[in-house]
């Protein structure tokens, strides 16, 4: 690929006036606008900037940070600033993960289609490097000497050399490295050329633990035949009946030698590059693309959430913005949360109420899902509606949800489909669905479709408002017809649903007047237009589980907060997950989370809750296990429950679990790490101390953690060959995280890369764990080398 790009520097001329530089505005804010000198440097994979072209610049961002490039007119900010700057001569560099977008106002609109096509040229071409062109190290090799050659005579002495083992992140002995260095340096010149310094690389990043792992399974150590390596898959990797096809296939796929590929045969190299790739992973490549059952009903899938999807800050004078919408929704995210209030000229803003958090329009974030809600998942899109508007501009949030989302929104219960039974992920395809407040029940929309005729000489407004709670057996007369009224207490038959469409002025003073009403004096009166687009998810208040089971229906979906699930999980935990095997539940971070931190979501996925909504602006360790979850099935945002907790019979209770099947040991040995990162990268002289911890989640019977000792000094191959053993009684719900930290003596230990994944998808034996940022961005090509197994718990003590 290095190559490439150097041909494409030469010879495109976009490319050609990027590394030439351009002066552009910076855009930050409303009123953060500055020039800056913006130059592609030589390499083709860095942009660096500076105030002015003769100062000292500074680098800005990696081409392989960049996700993608935007239009003037598709930014936010630059909309806001149109009187100032023409669109056309705007753009928006978009990066991976939460890093904030990069938007830049060039001084034509030529000069920015220049930058565009360029930057978007050289995206594409890293986006479409397969996995062994992402192996190649030609362009790294050569960007290191490039840094080590100090005199840039295109030689490397051996103080050139000891400067570049700090900068790839190890410190090594002096004799030693020397040794290395003498080596390589066949034409005794005391320099070591390029080709040269090829060898003192490989020499230094040689992995010892593979070779022995290689000639523990070949008889001659230098290859290992068809039968060595079906053996290896068996008794190591755990592939089992399949391993005679796999080893056939895994040899055409990585053996670099034809000759091999002939004989069948494979090379420490390709035994090498099997275990750097995909195959090689800790992650089950099975369960990468969709590989679930889509046709259950909604309440049987772990649905990916988001909590106050607007905020890219905190919770109180943190930035409204569209784009907390398209982060969460390419992170599939497929739960977004729209907070709405009255706002000027008869508009509806979306924000955090009662804050000094910024508003956007609510049309705004409308037609930001319409053209981003299927672009990572086609499978269906919950709009959680917190309705505080107005009569009138409720009429308008109808309006607007009904013609700028068309029909992706689903207004009509499915046809054909039984009202008793939720619909599936599969038949809701290209669907979404509001989650609010409803004012009638599906069976009262149905049966008033088919009482359409006799209702039409019927003045709407002014029907009846039945207030008294009624036996859920008795039936009324409506002329010819029955009617039953659904059972609801009277502490929540006002906010729970039960009762019919009314204007506020056709409802008696008695009601407005009456002391429930009065004690929820924050309740709103529903528009029937923004409330007939409820369909399959009705908002109801949670009173107790047994009223729930008694009053409510499958479709009925109830919200939590964190402490009182948790308290929920505790009292009633069986309970619990009966409710949603029934129905959809919804948890929502503490009110006291005004920092948007996250809680720990597997204690609620333990008793099946559905939508466990996080705060996906702010990375850490629960949103690391969030990402996990969701990282299988294709990323749809749907992940089906283990059977026990699809049954509304289920006896199960993560408080006291009694699993179906024996407990388990999940046996970790954690081997070496590979080209780790340095925590602080413009300290040239600091290497990381670096040390593995392995947590695993799930009931709290099976939640623990175990961490290697450090090794001092090297980042680019640590070795720790230490061994964990964790009892694991609920495997099904189990994650599994390897997090990579940095020693300190002095302070907490720096955070350097993590992985996490479901114990369902872990691939069992000799793999690499691919490690990711805080951001959940690659780290490529960090990662460490770990075994895993599990076996049948003996009934003995942990070893």
């Amino acid at each position: 690929m290095a190559s490439q790009i150097q041909d494409l520097l030469a010879t495109d001329q976009d490319l050609v006036l990027m590394q030439e530089g351009t002066m552009m505005r910076k855009v930050r804010t409303k009123s953060w606008k500055k020039l800056r000198y913006f130059r592609l440097q030589n390499d083709g994979m860095t942009v660096w900037h500076g105030r002015q072209p003769e100062s000292i610049p500074k680098p800005t961002f990696s081409i392989s940070d960049v996700e993608g490039i935007r239009k003037g007119q598709d930014s936010e900010l630059l909309r806001y600033l149109v009187d100032e700057f023409p669109l056309e001569q705007g753009f928006t560099i978009v990066f991976h993960g939460r890093r904030p977008n990069l938007d830049l106002v060039a001084n034509s609109v030529e000069e920015a289609q220049m930058w565009m096509r360029g930057l978007q040229l050289l995206v594409d071409l890293v986006a479409s490097m397969d996995h062994q062109e992402q192996l190649d190290q030609a362009g790294m090799l050569n960007e290191w000497f490039q840094q080590a050659d100090r005199n840039q005579d295109g030689r490397m002495s051996f103080s050139e050399a000891q400067r570049l083992l700090l900068l790839m992140n190890v410190e090594m002995d002096e004799e030693y490295a020397f040794s290395l260095f003498q080596e390589a340096d066949v034409t005794q010149s005391d320099a070591l050329g390029s080709e040269e310094f090829v060898q003192f690389y490989k020499a230094l990043t040689k992995r010892t633990e593979i070779e022995e792992l290689f000639e523990n399974f070949s008889s001659d150590k230098q290859k290992l035949t068809l039968l060595e390596f079906v053996d290896f898959l068996r008794e190591e990797q755990k592939e089992n009946d399949h391993a005679p096809d796999l080893a056939l296939q895994l040899i055409d796929r990585y053996e670099s030698s034809e000759n091999g590929r002939l004989l069948h045969v494979l090379s420490k190299d390709g035994f090498l590059s099997y275990l750097c790739s995909v195959d090689g992973n800790i992650f089950n490549p099975d369960c990468l693309p969709v590989y679930q059952d889509m046709t259950q009903p909604l309440s049987h899938y772990y649905i990916n959430s988001s909590h106050n999807t607007y905020l890219v800050g905190d919770q109180l004078c943190g930035q409204s913005s569209v784009e907390g919408y398209i982060r969460a929704l390419k992170r599939g995210c497929r739960c977004v949360e729209v907070d709405t209030w009255d706002g000027p000229d008869g508009e509806p803003i979306v924000y955090h109420g009662h804050t000094l958090t910024s508003r956007i329009l609510f049309k705004d974030v409308l037609a930001t899902l319409a053209q981003y809600a299927f672009q990572s998942s086609e499978y269906p899109l919950i709009l959680s509606l917190d309705n505080h508007c107005s009569w009138e501009q409720q009429k308008t949030m109808a309006q607007h949800l009904t013609e700028i989302l068309g029909e992706h929104l689903l207004s009509n219960t499915l046809e054909g489909q039984l009202i008793d039974i939720m619909p599936s992920p599969e038949q809701l395809r290209g669907k979404i669905l509001v989650k609010g407040k409803k004012l009638r029940t599906i069976e009262v929309d149905k049966e008033e479709e088919l009482e359409k005729d006799e209702r039409s000489d019927v003045d709407p407004a002014s029907p009846e408002l039945d207030t008294q709670p009624q036996p859920e057996s008795q039936e009324q007369a409506s002329g010819n017809k029955k009617k039953k009224v659904v059972t609801c207490p009277m502490s929540c038959l006002l906010t729970c649903g039960n009762v019919l469409a009314q204007t506020p002025s056709s409802i008696p003073v008695s009601i407005f007047l009456s002391k429930q009403f009065l004690l929820q004096s924050s309740t709103t009166i529903l528009c029937p237009d923004l409330s007939a687009l409820v369909v399959y998810l009705r908002t109801v208040p949670f009173c107790s589980f047994t009223h729930s089971k008694e009053n409510y229906h499958i479709y009925d979906i109830s919200s939590f907060s964190e402490s009182k699930a948790k308290n929920l999980i505790k009292e009633a935990g069986n309970e619990f997950v009966q409710h949603n095997a029934r129905q959809l539940c919804r948890v929502y971070p503490s009110g006291l989370r005004t920092d948007s931190s996250n809680f720990n979501p597997q204690e609620h996925w333990n008793v099946g809750c559905q939508m466990v909504a996080m705060n996906m602006q702010t990375a850490g360790s629960a949103m690391d296990i969030c990402d996990g979850l969701f990282r299988q099935n294709g990323g749809s945002g749907y992940v089906l429950k283990p059977g026990f907790l699809r049954d509304t019979q289920s006896s199960f209770n993560p408080e006291s679990p009694v699993s179906l099947y024996k407990a388990q040991i999940l046996v970790v040995q954690v081997i070496s790490g590979q080209r780790l990162p340095k925590v602080d990268k413009t300290k040239e002289t600091t290497v990381v101390d670096p040390l593995v911890r392995v947590e695993l989640f799930g009931v709290p019977e099976d939640t623990k953690e175990q961490e290697t000792n450090y090794v001092e000094n090297n980042g680019i191959n640590p070795y720790w060959g230490e061994t964990f053993y964790f009892r694991v009684q609920v495997p099904e719900l189990a994650m599994l995280r390897f997090v990579v930290k940095d020693y300190s003596r002095k302070s907490r230990n720096n955070f350097i890369g993590q992985y996490t994944l479901p114990w369902t998808c872990m691939k069992q034996g000799y793999r690499h764990v691919s490690l990711l940022s805080k951001d959940g961005t690659s780290l490529h090509p960090a990662s460490i080398f770990v075994y895993t197994c599990m076996q049948e718990d003996l009934d003995m003590d942990e070893p």
